[in-house]
C-alpha cells in the first residue's frame, strides 16, 4: 500500500494486489478500500487489481474545504494510475464509484478498458429514485438503528446475520463532513447525456431487490450506453458483489476475459 500526492496537495492512498491486466476498484459513497476485501483477491487471480480511498475516506486525506466532485475523484484515480505507469487500465465501480467510473471512461477514454458498473445509476432527472427511507438510512448509518437499516437495504436478513464483518464494512468512513461532501457529489451528479458518448465495452451488474439503487437504472444506464450487456443477479439487495460473490465475480472475470488486450498487459 502506498500514498500518491494530488496536484492540490490530498494524499491518496492506495494499493495493488495480482498480476496481469490492470483492474481499477472504485468504492461506494463514503466508503474505503475494505468494502472491497475478499472480492478483490478473488480479481486479483487474473488481474493487477488497484484499490483506492477517494478523498474524504479511508487512508486518504479528507479536505474540506472545497466541493467534491467526480471530475476531482477521477483525477485523484488518474493519480493513482500515473504513478503506477497504468497508461489503460479496466475499471469496476461500484454504486457511486459506478458514477464515478461513468466520468471516468465519457472524460478519459482512452485511459478506460473495458468498464463494469455496479449497483448504479445514471444520476440528474432520468434516475428512478429511491425511497426516502433508503435515504435516511444513509443519513443514519453512524447509528445502530442505521446500521441495521444499511445491512437490510445491502443484504437479505439471514446473509447480514451470518457475515456482520460485512456489514461493517459497507458503513459510510471518514468525518462526518467528508460523508457530506460525497453525498453532495453524488446526489448532484447527472451522467445521461455523456452515456451514449461512452465506447468501453460496458457490463452492467445489479441486485435484483435493490431498493438503494432500484434497479430500473441498470436497465436505463445498458440501454443508453452503446452495446452494454445487463446483468440482473436474482435474489440479491444492493451488495449483490458479496452476497452473490461466486456468480458476480465470475461473470465480470469472464467480460473482462472477453476484452483482455484493451488495457496495459
Amino acid at each position: 500500500m502506498s500514498h500518491v500526492t494530488a496536484s492540490d496537495g490530498t494524499r491518496v492512498w492506495f494499493d495493488v494486489l495480482g498480476e496481469g491486466e490492470p483492474l481499477l476498484l472504485l468504492n461506494g459513497q463514503s466508503l474505503d478500500h475494505e468494502m472491497w476485501d475478499g472480492v478483490h483477491a478473488d480479481l486479483a487471480r487474473r488481474h493487477r487489481v488497484v484499490r483506492m480511498d477517494f478523498r474524504g475516506t479511508g487512508g486518504s486525506d479528507a479536505p474540506l474545504g472545497e466541493p467534491y466532485t467526480f471530475d476531482l475523484f477521477v483525477s485523484d484515480a488518474l493519480a493513482v494510475l500515473d504513478a503506477l505507469d497504468i497508461t489503460r487500465t479496466h475499471v469496476y465501480g461500484f454504486s457511486m464509484g459506478g458514477k464515478v467510473a461513468q466520468t471516468f471512461a465519457a472524460t478519459v477514454p482512452e485511459r478506460v478498458g473495458a468498464l463494469v458498473l455496479g449497483a448504479t445509476a445514471p444520476g440528474g432527472v432520468h434516475e428512478v429514485e429511491r425511497p426516502r427511507s433508503s435515504t435516511l438510512a444513509l443519513r443514519q448509518a453512524g447509528t445502530a438503528a442505521g446500521r441495521d437499516a444499511i445491512a437490510e437495504l445491502f443484504y437479505t436478513p439471514a446473509w447480514a446475520a451470518a457475515h456482520p464483518d460485512t456489514v461493517t464494512r459497507v458503513l459510510p468512513r471518514g468525518p462526518l463532513r467528508a460523508q457530506r461532501l460525497h453525498f453532495g457529489a453524488s446526489s448532484g451528479h447527472d451522467g445521461w447525456d455523456m452515456l451514449p458518448g461512452i465506447k468501453a465495452p460496458t457490463l452492467v451488474v445489479h441486485g435484483e431487490d435493490d431498493v438503494l439503487t432500484p434497479v430500473g437504472n441498470a436497465v436505463l444506464l445498458a440501454e443508453r450506453i452503446p452495446d452494454a450487456r445487463l446483468l440482473v443477479l436474482p435474489g440479491t439487495r444492493h451488495g449483490y458483489l458479496h452476497e452473490d460473490a461466486a456468480r458476480a465475480t465470475r461473470e465480470v472475470l469472464d467480460f473482462l476475459a472477453e476484452h483482455a488486450g484493451l488495457a496495459d498487459a
